[in-house]
């Protein structure tokens, strides 16, 4: 063991030892059992010899169908000078082909040629005129159909793409403008709400309205909305989504959502949490959710606006209602319908 040791440390050694294992692996392992070469497209000659009668057979057939001489020419050249021999045996074992065989060695002598006749000759019946045109349509329609599943495949994959980007979009862009929050102090009455300013832009009406709707069970709750111009341009998304949920267990609920406004002329998105009453007076969920984006206690007929460069969305809680558990009292939505609507500030 000591002597292979020291023997391995030589240079000269250990190269010829690299070069042994490596063409054991390249060549047995590699070349002969994961990859073996597989030949394709031999010359005839290189064939059996039965299979070379079989081929040089049906080069005479094909001959006698499409009368081609030089086509037949270069199918027998390829035997070399084995051509005749074959030709001949050919003839031995199959007598009724001998007038077929015959004008087949004219038309490569290239003397002359015979007619041939493409009845049925010594009980077998020969290919006729139509036989490769109905060939060729075969083909055709094989190609087709390959083309055909080709471009739907390309056109599936380019659907998948688009609708992968625009699902993403929204996902990369929804950063909250700003991290942190001081607590704003929230009318605790329903009749303040009715008494404080309304959120509404101008007289005009909104270009685009949509309405958002929870309920209770609705675990995949996220409605998103594309704000398009009276010309149908594209100019951006606004939508509702689940932010925050309290305890554990299905249905899940639903303690925050996150309301958000896209703008395609500014380079971050506008988010609001609107927060049910337990997750906005308890602390460490309103820090956590402030990260999110500007913190909104959910009352009857509140207004929010989110703004962005070209943008104004106005949300108004049109109903609401709390559920009823074992969870600390208002602190998750049984019900939550929004009304957004959006103005454009050019």
């Amino acid at each position: 063991m000591e002597i292979i040791r020291e023997n391995l440390k030589k240079t000269p050694v250990l190269v010829g030892v690299g070069f042994v294992v490596g063409l054991f692996l390249g060549w047995f392992v590699i070349g002969w059992g994961i990859w073996p070469v597989k030949w394709t497209d031999a010359a005839p000659e290189h064939l059996r010899r039965d299979l070379k009668l079989e081929y040089l057979s049906m080069a005479v057939d094909s001959y006698v169908i499409n009368q081609d001489a030089e086509l037949a020419k270069k199918r027998f050249a390829e035997f070399g000078k084995e051509g005749e021999e074959l030709l001949k045996e050919i003839e031995r074992q199959k007598p009724q082909q001998a007038a077929n065989v015959a004008a087949f060695r004219l038309a490569v002598s290239g003397e002359s040629t015979l007619p041939v006749p493409t009845q049925v000759m010594g009980g077998e019946l020969l290919p006729t005129q139509e036989a490769e045109p109905t060939a060729r349509s075969g083909v055709s329609i094989v190609r087709s159909l390959v083309i055909v599943f080709c471009v739907a495949a390309v056109i599936i994959l380019l659907g998948g793409a688009v609708f992968f980007f625009l699902r993403t979009r929204k996902a990369t862009v929804r950063t909250p403008a700003q991290t942190s929050y001081q607590r704003p102090v929230a009318p605790q009455r329903a009749e303040d709400w009715q008494s404080a300013p309304q959120a509404i832009p101008g007289a005009e009406p909104p270009m685009m309205q949509f309405m958002a709707s929870y309920k209770y069970g609705d675990d995949l709750f996220d409605d998103s909305f594309s704000i398009d111009s009276q010309s149908g341009e594209f100019l951006g998304e606004c939508g509702v989504n689940i932010s925050e949920t309290i305890g554990v267990g299905e249905p899940k609920k639903v303690t925050a959502f996150e309301v958000w406004l896209f703008d395609k002329n500014d380079i971050q998105t506008v988010t609001k949490v609107l927060m049910s009453e337990h997750a906005y007076n308890d602390e460490m969920t309103y820090q956590r959710l402030a990260a999110k984006g500007e913190p909104v206690l959910v009352q009857p007929g509140m207004e929010t606006i989110l703004e962005t460069q070209s943008l104004q969305l106005v949300v108004r809680v049109v109903d609401m209602a709390y559920g009823d558990s074992a969870m600390p009292s208002s602190s998750f939505f049984e019900q939550l319908i929004l009304e957004l609507a959006v103005w454009s500030k050019m």
